[in-house]
């Protein structure tokens, strides 16, 4: 039978008329299903729809951190020491890594291009930061090629435009902009400020459509300005850079004091380290070695031990000592001169800078005395400086000292200090004899009121001194042209493994000028200098004399010398 022959219309069940309920049923049924559907609707969507908006928002609203402006560091002129300059960040979010313009940015970032994709697939569901502090000429070329899922956020980044000169001082902030090291750690609640926020809608290529809530503005952080000079402080630095480098020291460091009020004008160590390049900062390069290094002071005391044995009425400057055959023993301990001096007057004990004669005026002082006048001048004390790493020093108490103790003690051996106490201790020597306050920030320094030697005691010590730096004395290369200057030698023995090395050194040189009417205290250290030269008045007087000399001319300080200073060329020892 073929297709055509068969009748499809007469069926019977096509013939058959269908119910008329059956019908009304299916549209009843399909009636009630599109109710039911539109009142489902109108209850998620309009009478409980907090759980959808709830995900609406995960999905497409984001919290968008709007970052403050970190506050300036200024040196005691105005001049910028650190800054914050504008730059990016980069994140991504659901970014897919086989978009072709990978390559571009991994150029661009100067990164691998097959860790970058990398990174992105294993942070595919989440939102990731690709790098930080890019430089905004980087970021607008990277903003420019418009990959789906690709952020690019307005940051700041720190600047510091006096590099390596200053570094110990300002420090360095981490890539979040906190505080790390230096004034930007020991300020940073002052520096950051407070950032602020706005809470914006993204399409999903992570594009801010709109803002969805008020903003809320940051406040950026305030300024700080610092006592600091930036131009004595690169010159401090370019010496001490310049002293290491010609006697092959491990480091060196100088600190430079207002005499008058305690501010420090620079302070300034080498090696340093450039804050502007992290590649630059390891290991023992970052620490500022005046604040947090103790070391034994040697020679540079013994103008504070004299000036007790004055104070208290026990010798005068023309008090004559033996000091032949040039040593002394105390106990089964020997301690000697340089050189065998015989005869010599206090005056001359300081500028000779005998042991033996150091040792026989402190004999007329008690324990308690000396440890007094030590803590006095902040030997043992931590400075009040708000400086991260600050170290105390070391000055142990009194009762525990034996006699030998006492007497090294004396001469810079069994206490502590560091560089910047050594130069405060000296400022009681250019106020009548009393203490200042140090201070980092301008117009925060002052005069303690507590004196530690009177006026007529401290004149007297200005003039040994001077004498010190006189062509008899230890340190004629600290003779500075047109200036009139005082100071003390000390040359000491490094403790290695628990014993005194014969062959490492520290020298120092710690001074005031000009000498009859200080305005500044310069102190200058050398560590394991390796050269031939090794004495404090060697390798460090130079530095105090070429420091001193720029510091008073910037500082606008008349000469009080016509003439120049008749500098030896010969070698100077000075008993260690």
């Amino acid at each position: 039978m073929s297709r055509r022959s068969i009748a499809y219309s007469d069926s019977p069940l096509l013939t058959q008329r269908t119910p008329l309920w059956r019908s009304r049923f299916i549209l009843a049924g399909l009636a009630v299903s599109f109710v039911g559907l539109i009142g489902r609707a109108v209850y998620v969507q309009v009478l409980n729809n907090d759980f959808i908006l709830e995900q609406g928002d995960a999905r497409m609203q984001r919290t968008v951190a709007l970052e403050a402006s970190r506050g300036r560091i200024l040196d005691r002129n105005g001049l910028i020491l650190a800054t914050s300059v504008p730059a990016v960040g980069i994140s991504v979010d659901g970014a897919d890594p086989n978009h072709p313009d990978w390559r571009q940015v991994a150029k661009l970032l100067k990164r691998d291009e097959k860790q970058l994709r990398q990174f992105i697939a294993q942070r595919s569901k989440r939102t990731a930061m690709l790098a930080r502090q890019v430089d905004e000429a980087t970021g607008n070329k990277i903003k420019a090629l418009k990959i789906p899922g690709l952020i690019v956020n307005r940051e700041y980044m720190r600047s510091y435009p006096e590099g390596e000169a200053v570094a110990h001082v300002v420090g360095f902030t981490s890539v979040d902009n906190r505080g790390q090291e230096g004034v930007e750690l020991a300020f940073q609640s002052q520096l950051a400020g407070q950032p602020g926020s706005r809470r914006v809608l993204k399409d999903r290529l992570g594009h801010i459509i709109e803002d969805v809530s008020d903003i809320v503005p940051p406040v950026n952080g305030r300024d700080i300005q610092l006592s600091i000079d930036s131009r004595i402080q690169f010159f401090a630095f370019d010496r001490i850079k310049a002293a290491v480098q010609k006697h092959n020291a491990s480091h060196g460091s100088v600190v430079v004091l207002d005499a008058t009020n305690g501010e420090v004008l620079a302070m300034a160590n080498y090696p340093s380290f450039d804050p502007n390049d992290r590649r630059t900062m390891r290991g023992s390069v970052m620490r500022n070695t005046a604040l947090t290094d103790a070391f034994e002071p040697g020679s540079t005391v013994k103008p504070l031990v004299v000036g007790l044995a004055l104070e208290e009425k026990l010798v005068k400057p023309s008090t004559v000592f033996d000091t032949a055959p040039g040593y002394i023993r105390i106990g089964r301990a020997k301690i000697s001169d340089s050189h065998v001096h015989g005869l010599l007057d206090v005056s001359q004990i300081i500028e000779k800078s005998s042991n033996v004669g150091t040792v026989k005026i402190s004999d007329k002082l008690s324990a308690q005395s000396m440890w007094e006048m030590f803590s006095e001048v902040g030997i043992g004390q931590r400075p009040e400086l708000a400086f991260p790493g600050v170290t105390r020093g070391a000055l142990r108490p009194y009762q525990s000292w034996r006699p030998v103790e006492k007497a090294t003690m004396s001469y810079g051996y069994g206490l502590s200090t560091s560089l910047m106490q050594l130069a405060r201790a000296y400022t009681v020597f250019g106020t009548d004899g009393h203490m200042t306050k140090l201070s980092l920030i301008k117009g925060q320094g002052g005069v303690t009121g507590v004196p530690v030697f009177s006026a007529k005691t401290t004149e007297q010590l200005r003039h040994m001194l001077h004498m010190v730096t006189g062509d008899e004395g230890t340190a004629p290369r600290a003779q500075t042209l047109g200036y009139s200057v005082g100071g003390k030698t000390g040359t000491a023995h490094k403790l290695v493994d628990g014993k005194y090395a014969n062959n490492k050194y520290r020298g120092f040189f710690v001074g005031l000028a000009p000498i009859e009417s200080p305005r500044i205290v310069v102190a200058v250290m050398l560590d394991e200098p390796k050269s031939r030269e090794y004495f404090g008045g060697l390798v460090a007087a130079p530095v105090f004399s070429e420091t001193v000399q720029q510091t008073l001319r910037i500082l606008g300080v008349k000469p009080d010398l016509s003439v120049q200073p008749n500098i030896q060329a010969k070698g100077v020892e000075e008993s260690v």
